[in-house]
């Protein structure tokens, strides 16, 4: 094999882990527990690569198998996009990055604010579109951006694009990033820029994540120094810092994704890895407790993959998975603990029943395996 494809559905977990308990996620299941909320979804194509083999979901369809399933459990600390992905790429944390459900403490609000020149708003866990609905308004008259967190490891900062010009925005989230290290090295500061008036709010696509550098190498860096292909679609790039990445395509949805992993696909004129995550899931129904929109767009990932699934080759190796889960159907707005599936093809492959896997880091062990390199030396290759 000479290329593969990993594609993250991001939050799409499948169960909750047996930790869960001390996340608050008892009882989360995002893909079962949203088909039942819906009355059961049709994906015959992840079916047909082992879903409802991994998850006897409502409304799953039991095909003939053509690929190897199984789902993983995150060995890692946390339940937030960056320890997921990290992880997949060989980076186990034994400590979660902090989060502050009571608002940043004294010390961080003042440095900041000192830093940027001008008061906030907020400093408070809050959903994003109902914080900027709360107290938009307000910052339209003050000026002062609103910082807000979730119960993830985030600082975010919102701000409307006519009263802070977008690159001041990101300038404000680049001093941010700057001041929280050490104890308070949060996993990502983002830019969540808004438009509208008053009642109407609505936030644009120019979001911005702004992560830790990887505390270690990880598979992306090793690939990257023997010359072989790193391609990040949508916010891999920003995940990773920019590391070990050696090429980045800009994607704001699941559409935009989809067509550029597809370019990727149907291009033979290239080697090496192209790692895409789909946001939609997490960031348009997940965190918006939508069901419906997250049933739909799983089927529309599906009807996309029935026309990728013929384009790959025996020497190709298709990865499908999710970085933690983000359940619509339960009263918190936050990411949740949750096995993810795992669902991997290549054209001719014998099907597989993969089991439990122990940690993310399998992925990344599996494209160290293909590609003959050395890896961070965490978890265990599913091809060996």
């Amino acid at each position: 094999m000479n290329r593969v494809f990993l594609i993250v559905l991001d939050s799409v977990g499948i169960g909750a882990l047996p930790d869960a308990h001390k996340y608050g996620d008892e009882g989360s299941n995002t893909l079962g527990n949203t088909a039942k909320a819906v009355g059961g979804m049709n994906l015959p194509n992840m079916d047909r690569l082992g879903l409802n083999r991994v998850l006897a979901y409502k409304g799953g369809s039991n095909p003939e198998v053509i690929g190897q399933y199984g789902r993983m459990a995150e060995a890692s600390a946390g339940k937030d996009t960056t320890t997921g992905h990290w992880e997949m790429m060989g980076i186990i944390l034994e400590k979660a990055f902090p989060t502050y459900p009571d608002g940043f403490p004294t010390e961080i609000l003042e440095a900041f604010e000192k830093a940027i020149g001008t008061k906030t708003l907020g400093n408070k866990a809050a959903s994003g579109t109902v914080i900027i609905d709360e107290l938009g308004e307000e910052h339209m008259k003050t000026g002062y951006p609103i910082v807000y967190t979730s119960a993830d490891s985030v600082f975010q900062i919102a701000a409307h694009e006519e009263i802070i010009p977008i690159e001041r925005l990101y300038e404000m989230c680049e001093i941010a990033r700057d001041i929280l290290v050490g104890d308070h090295a949060v996993g990502r500061v983002i830019a969540r820029p808004f438009e509208g008036e008053p009642g109407a709010f609505k936030r644009t696509t120019k979001r911005h994540d702004y992560s830790l550098k990887p505390i270690e190498s990880t598979v992306l860096d090793r690939l990257k120094e023997k010359g072989i292909n790193t391609f990040g679609i949508g916010k891999i790039y920003d995940i990773f810092a920019g590391e070990g990445i050696s090429k980045s395509f800009s994607s704001g949805s699941n559409a935009e994704g989809m067509e550029v992993m597809g370019n990727l696909i149907q291009d033979k004129g290239w080697q090496g890895l192209a790692f895409v995550n789909l946001v939609d899931f997490d960031m348009l129904y997940g965190h918006r407790n939508n069901p419906e929109g997250y049933a739909k767009a799983l089927e529309e990932f599906d009807q996309w993959l029935g026309t990728i699934i013929p384009e790959v080759s025996e020497e190709e190796l298709l990865i499908i998975t999710a970085d933690h889960g983000c359940d619509p159907t339960t009263e918190s707005t936050d990411h949740s603990r949750e096995y993810v599936p795992l669902l991997v093809y290549q054209k001719g492959m014998e099907a597989k029943n993969l089991g439990t896997r122990e940690t993310f880091s399998d992925i990344g062990a599996t494209i160290a395996n293909i590609f003959k390199i050395e890896g961070p030396n965490k978890g265990k290759s599913f091809l060996s």
